[in-house]
């Protein structure tokens, strides 16, 4: 929206006051689409939040919990996006900025991959012990009954026989990993998160007040930052941008009740597009990061960011 009527050369749009109310009117589009895929989790966001209300109490860990996180998640945003209005109204009238940018995202896509990959190694020794562990437990414990003179038959290693008489109860303590160790394992769940963490989450989102930096993927990258997996920071991404996005939408789009009746049909049209566009892409990412990573997205941010700024340096050339 502001790097293809740079390279067009549609003249000064970006510097038209009712061209940011425009694009918030787009991403107005998206909110609503969020909202209609995700009706089931805001209906129990909603319920979950008017009950801790109601009883004047917040269990971390709980449903209502994670209701609380997305408002801690909103706020880094909204505050910033006041605070510096102007200067990134600046920045949106830049189409060189905004590709610069867009590189600079697809780096912290990068970035979050390596975060994520670090995590999975960890967690992969942290299996392949448990595993080797109850391995030796077991093959001890067949043998425990032997005399002497057949275990030492049996070659193995002498602190597997001094480990067997507690093997049974190591075992157990594998099989029944308690709730604060699940929470030491490198992916966590959405309630085992913070409000420290929750926070860190919004300022990464508080990036994409900048042009060129996209919302969910700065999200997405520190919800792996924090140790969530790509399914959870994306679900939590796409559920955090729906207030923040309604909240600027309440302060920009009335500005465009004024216009002709001809450019509002326009702009509904493009909400319509745009609402279609990320429902369907929202049930693709979700069903893609079950098992895909966030490669290809930082590969393409890289790559248009770079052609981008060569094809404005040659037209200044051009020129």
């Amino acid at each position: 929206m502001v790097i293809i009527p740079g390279l067009l050369g549609w003249g000064n749009l970006e510097g038209d006051k009712h061209f940011l109310p425009v694009i918030v009117a787009l991403h107005l589009g998206t909110s609503i689409a969020l909202v209609l895929y995700f009706w089931r989790d805001w209906l129990q966001v909603l319920r979950t939040l008017l009950t801790s209300i109601k009883q004047g109490e917040v269990h971390v860990g709980s449903e209502s919990w994670v209701s609380w996180l997305i408002i801690l998640g909103c706020i880094p945003g909204g505050l910033l996006g006041v605070v510096f209005e102007k200067p990134l109204k600046t920045l949106f009238a830049s189409p060189l900025v905004a590709a610069t940018f867009l590189m600079i995202n697809g780096g912290v896509l990068f970035l979050g991959e390596a975060l994520c990959r670090r995590g999975e190694k960890k967690e992969n020794g942290v299996l392949q012990d448990k595993q080797e562990a109850r391995s030796a437990f077991a093959q001890a414990e067949s043998h425990v009954g032997l005399p002497p003179e057949k275990r030492a038959a049996l070659e193995l290693p002498p602190r597997t026989w001094e480990q067997t008489r507690l093997s049974r109860a190591v075992h157990a303590s594998f099989s029944s990993c308690d709730v604060s160790q699940r929470q030491n394992m490198p992916f966590r769940s959405l309630r085992s998160l913070s409000w420290k963490d929750a926070l860190l989450v919004g300022v990464g989102q508080a990036l994409a007040l900048l042009p060129g930096i996209s919302r969910s993927g700065a999200t997405m990258v520190a919800g792996l930052g924090i140790g969530l997996n790509h399914e959870d920071a994306a679900r939590y991404s796409f559920l955090l941008g729906t207030p923040l996005i309604g909240a600027a939408a309440l302060l920009e789009v009335p500005q465009l009740l004024g216009q002709p009746v001809s450019v509002l049909l326009l702009v509904m049209v493009g909400m319509g597009i745009a609402g279609i566009a990320a429902f369907l892409s929202t049930k693709f990412l979700l069903k893609y990061f079950q098992t895909g990573r966030l490669y290809p997205f930082a590969c393409y941010c890289c790559g248009a960011g770079l052609l981008a700024l060569l094809l404005f340096f040659f037209v200044q050339l051009g020129n």
